[in-house]
């Protein structure tokens, strides 16, 4: 029996045009850090203090220090109360010097900033006293984003396609990036905000199945993979960015505007043949696979060519299969607490590595480098050990590493430190890993939909990361003991999936356990035709 990974060997396993389309997917990959984390930077903390130039009308000689000295309150360590001030008096000058102020209140007409500090998102909207906790809800308004992209795009690409559910998170994410940067509000800012996040999520998902659905068996986890870490570069890139471009506006357009020039994927980004062959479009699937075959220098036969059709058994799928079936439900359950394991950990570490003693940019940049080193490191550890063990055992030990934080004493900072980026390194290499996997266990009719659900999962532990760090101000180690406990579980859970490392996509929900290659072959040979090999 002919199946479709034969036809994916005649074409050419990781031609030319699959390392084309590879690097299209790479390129968008590259501004995802800065919708991610970029917030980072254009919401800088900065010292402030209440607008009190009421005083000058009665003292409009008063030196800067002698106007604060007069109108705010100080803390219990001595400086200046950055979110009350006095209130302003009839008096005459005179009087307030020898009587002072004693009433306060809120800083009803403002603050004041650093002159010299470029605008960011804090100063222009006032994040700061009652609204500081603006920024948190903002991203994670952005996550939420995420997650609602999941639950979209995930199944419309298994129903419309591949490649216009991509071109529309490309214009999602292209038009609304660069609106950000013209917003007169912020709650106009966090609605553009949960908007791109929405394109992020189906860029990110569309992704994985272009990569996986176009390549042979052996080159999975490296087409998938080369996208991830094009995303780490994309981390060091941002770190230079911002330290270039302070202006907040600025920056939102230096990180947005570029995805305008992908639109020219219009032409040249290609249909998934393997999902057109589940939906019976067959001729525009072989138009597919012999435009790909022209590119790689190949040719199919035609005797193979017309072996490409349907099967009567496949149809579309919704979530409801996922749950249906005995075996897609175990995958799908378990799947999703990976993901969900894998953000909890990633995010929980992020946020908790303090102890680098570098500056922000800096921090960024050696975040980068070590999320780059575990996205390489995956492709081979996969080749080596396959997709469970990798999956199961780094999951493990990301956990142990977390619940080992726990048991080190507060002063060491610089041994936590090595541990949390160890842990980062470890995280980073099995969410890779659930990427490559989830490609592989779901069938093509519900692949997307299975990765968007497991998407899902990973953003609401993204939600939920800075929240469990809020509970350290109850003991140091209730963070970490909650990561490291619930990632040791789920890496054991993960033990009961099946191996797909060798194995053919599954394209129809039948199959409850994964298939290895057929033995009959058909291999290319320079363009000259096929030689068949048992």
């Amino acid at each position: 029996m002919v199946e479709f990974g034969d036809f994916i060997n005649a074409v050419g396993d990781f031609g030319l045009h699959q390392q084309l389309l590879v690097l299209f997917l790479c390129l968008p990959q590259f501004l995802t850090a800065f919708h991610m984390i970029g917030q980072v930077f254009i919401v800088v903390d900065v010292p402030h203090h209440c607008d009190t130039s009421w005083i000058r009308a009665v003292g409009p000689n008063l030196t800067e220090e002698e106007q604060l000295n007069l109108t705010l309150p100080r803390d219990v360590d001595g400086e200046f109360e950055q979110c009350s001030r006095y209130s302003p008096v009839d008096w005459d000058l005179g009087s307030i010097m020898e009587y002072g102020l004693n009433t306060t209140e809120k800083c009803i007409d403002g603050w004041v900033y650093p002159s010299a500090q470029p605008p960011s998102l804090l100063t222009e909207f006032d994040l700061v006293c009652d609204k500081k906790d603006l920024a948190d809800v903002s991203q994670a308004v952005f996550m939420t984003g995420l997650l609602l992209g999941a639950l979209t795009f995930g199944p419309l690409s298994d129903r419309v396609g591949r490649r216009p559910m991509y071109l529309l998170s490309i214009f999602l994410e292209a038009l609304f990036g660069v609106g950000i940067a013209f917003v007169p509000h912020f709650y106009v800012y966090m609605a553009f905000r949960c908007v791109v996040g929405i394109g992020v999520s189906g860029t990110l998902i569309i992704t994985l199945a272009l990569a996986t659905e176009w390549v042979g068996i052996s080159s999975r986890p490296k087409a998938v993979i080369i996208t991830h870490c094009c995303s780490a570069i994309g981390q060091m890139i941002l770190a230079g960015l911002s330290y270039g471009i302070r202006h907040w506006r600025l920056l939102q357009i230096a990180g947005s505007a570029p995805m305008f020039a992908l639109f020219f994927y219009i032409w040249v980004l290609p249909e998934s043949p393997r999902w057109l062959v589940t939906k019976g479009r067959i001729e525009e699937a072989k138009k597919a696979l012999q435009k790909a075959a022209s590119t790689n220098k190949h040719t199919i036969p035609p005797e193979l060519l017309e072996q490409l059709k349907p099967e009567a058994q496949t149809k579309s799928g919704s979530i409801l299969d996922l749950f249906r079936k005995k075996h897609l439900l175990k995958v799908t359950l378990i799947m999703s607490c990976a993901w969900f394991a894998d953000s909890l950990v990633y995010f929980g570490l992020s946020l908790n590595v303090t102890g680098f003693g570098l500056n922000i940019y800096l921090t960024q940049l050696a975040f980068g480098a070590v999320e780059l080193l575990g996205r390489i490191s995956c492709i081979y550890l996969l080749q080596w050990f396959g997709r469970k063990k990798i999956q199961s055992l780094l999951l493990l030990l990301s956990g142990l590493l977390c619940l080992i934080i726990t048991c080190i004493p507060e002063d060491q900072a610089v041994v936590i430190t090595i541990l949390a980026t160890t842990g980062k390194f470890t995280s980073t290499v099995a969410f890779s890993t659930s990427y490559v996997y989830t490609a592989e266990l779901f069938p093509t009719v519900i692949r997307q939909t299975g990765a968007g659900l497991c998407s899902m999962a990973a953003r609401v532990s993204g939600i939920l990361a800075p929240l469990i760090l809020l509970l350290g101000q109850y003991h140091r180690v209730i963070p970490m003991a909650i990561f490291g406990g619930a990632t040791v579980v789920i890496g054991l859970l993960c033990f009961l999936l099946p191996e797909t490392q060798g194995t053919e996509l599954p394209d129809n929900m039948g199959t409850a356990t994964p298939q290895l290659s057929n033995k009959t072959v058909f291999k290319a040979d320079n363009g000259a035709g096929l030689e068949k090999k048992s």
